[in-house]
């Protein structure tokens, strides 16, 4: 470990603090329907859209009409993205000549990006032509990021109302959300990644000659406009195959850095919404707190382990950190700390092959990923999954204390904990149930690269990462296969949605309750002890959940590692 790796480690969470209060300021205007320095620009196409859907602005919804809406939408999205799919082959804006992609495949990918995951069981440069990249792919970019924003404010306007019946209208959410906070952010950005050399353009593919005198074909395409929203919508799926590890999508050590900023500045900023608008910005800067500490934790261990490196190799004097899979452009610290800023925040890009971390670097990710996408999380996502472990701590403190627990003025009753440990229990469901079944089921058993540990490690990653609606890959894992794809799409879709409906009931539940004044009884939630009880909730639920499945895994290949064996 070095002082300059460590200095872009705390650059980094500098700026992502820095940003969390103007950019939170901003977005509670949005979603008040306030006015900004925008809308002399953006309401008057706000309005024609609504006129245009037959939407009143004006008309919100009970919960159950808020997550049919959402519902209904994702649905609409899934079955075009599907069928542009299966077309592309007949469609124009192909110089490759890509044709039609396989059912199974259409299926996984459509449902990744309807989820906001992003998973990718193909190389983007060679499967699909520039048109299914931007009609179909982007567009699922900006309204799936969109949709889990809308759905963290109407938990939000859950905690904040008072004896309401409503929790907002989703289609004015995704609508203002779109406008004015995502297409805003992503015009400049795509712009300065093409400054630091992304493509953008619709020429077709570069044919070259190498010194050696071999052709080969280039790849290109408009590449900086998926990015900007991939990495600012947590969305995370690449234009190529090796991500943001390819130069054409991550040029420069200053592109990796602001495109690390970019996965968790939204999410930060809803903390910041959060606290605003429940009347208390002291609750937001305790919820980002909670995220920081086992962030931080999270990349201290990682880098730590990357630095470290292999325990045979240095006993051979090889010592030096581990390098494998990782890009000479941006070395251990920024590679350690891109993997945990996307499997922390449900983004998926990599710029590192987390298949070639060491063991402990490696099982960093997979812990972010299976504690639910919590610390920070995906845009949204992050916030009202963190908001789950939030009523299960305070129902512990209340046990504690003997009391009903309160927070932010109301009172959590039966209810919302019963909705709570289902969104948590649907998790490792499918993290643990499918990699079960993969690794007994011969034909998901093939497809595995590495032997022991190592390749349990595989197939657990590609489950949980799916589940937790993340998209990145541990590699070393042949997935573009019938189970994958359909196991891999109901994961997916499970992990999305079964996590989304609890979360509104939760929503709805809070809403209709009156205001309850604190007390001299009441468990103070802005401090450091109810941030310590938050974190260790969500570490207990977790190490009672995953470790005997991460004892299999990265825990047994770090300890074969010191013993001398390899995988």
């Amino acid at each position: 470990m070095t002082l300059t790796g460590w200095m872009q480690i705390v650059l980094f969470c500098a700026i992502v603090v820095a940003l969390a209060s103007p950019l939170g300021a901003y977005m509670t205007r949005v979603f008040k329907g306030e006015r900004t320095f925008l809308s002399p620009l953006l309401v008057p196409v706000e309005r024609v859209l609504y006129r245009a859907a037959g939407v009143d602005e004006r008309r919100e919804q009970h919960w159950l009409a808020y997550t049919f809406a959402m519902l209904l939408f994702n649905v609409a999205g899934f079955v075009f993205l599907y069928a542009l799919l299966r077309v592309q082959g007949l469609l124009p804006l192909n110089p490759a000549g890509q044709g039609a992609v396989a059912s199974d495949l259409s299926f996984n990918t459509a449902v990744s990006f309807v989820t906001n995951t992003n998973w990718q069981n193909y190389g983007g440069e060679s499967t699909l032509s520039y048109l299914a990249q931007m009609l179909g792919l982007t567009p699922q970019n900006y309204l799936s990021a969109a949709t889990g924003i809308a759905l963290a404010v109407a938990l939000i306007r859950g905690f904040a109302r008072h004896s309401a019946q409503t929790v907002g209208n989703f289609w004015v959410d995704v609508t203002r959300c779109t406008l004015y906070v995502l297409i805003p952010i992503c015009v400049p950005l795509a712009l300065f990644l093409v400054w630091q050399g992304m493509p953008q353009t619709l020429a077709p593919y570069v044919e070259a000659t190498t010194l050696e005198g071999a052709r080969q074909t280039i790849a290109l395409g408009p590449v900086a406009s998926q990015v900007a929203i991939k990495m600012l919508g947590t969305n995370g799926g690449g234009f190529f195959n090796a991500n943001a590890a390819h130069p054409f999508e991550n040029p420069t050590a200053l592109s990796n850095l602001v495109q690390m900023v970019a996965i968790f500045a939204i999410g930060a900023g809803l903390t910041s919404v959060f606290g605003r608008m429940v009347g208390d910005r002291r609750q937001g800067w305790a919820i980002l707190a909670a995220m920081g500490v086992l962030f931080v934790a999270g990349v201290v261990v990682c880098y730590w382990a990357e630095a470290h490196g292999n325990d045979a190799l240095n006993a051979l004097g090889l010592a030096g950190g581990n390098m494998e899979g990782k890009e000479t452009r941006f070395g251990i610290a920024a590679s350690a700390l891109f993997a945990v800023v996307t499997t922390a925040a449900s983004c998926g890009a990599v710029n590192a092959m987390h298949d070639s971390f060491t063991a402990l670097g490696g099982m960093i990710p997979l812990i972010n990923m299976q504690l639910g996408e919590i610390i920070v999380g995906g845009v949204g996502a992050g916030l009202y999954g963190m908001m789950i472990f939030v009523v299960i701590a305070i129902f512990v403190a209340g046990l504690m204390v003997g009391r009903t627990p309160e927070y932010v003025g109301k009172k959590i009753e039966a209810k919302e904990v019963k909705m709570a440990m289902l969104a948590i229990l649907v998790l490792p469901l499918m993290y643990l149930g499918w990699t079960a079944m993969a690794v007994v089921y011969p034909a998901a058993a093939a497809s595995i690269a590495n032997a022991g540990p190592h390749g349990f490690s595989e197939v657990l990653y590609a489950f949980t990462s799916q589940t937790a609606n993340n998209g990145s890959a541990f590699a070393g894992l042949s997935g573009n296969t019938a189970f994958y794809n359909i196991a891999g799409a109901i994961a997916m879709l499970v992990g999305r949605f079964w996590m989304i409906v609890p979360a509104m009931a939760i929503a709805g539940s809070l809403a209709a309750k009156k205001s309850v004044p604190a007390s001299a009884g009441t468990f103070p939630t802005t401090g450091g002890l109810f941030v310590g009880l938050l974190v260790g909730v969500v570490l207990i639920v977790g190490g009672l959940t995953f470790f005997p499945a991460l004892a299999l895994g990265p825990i047994a290949e770090h300890l074969s590692m010191s013993a001398g064996a390899s995988f």
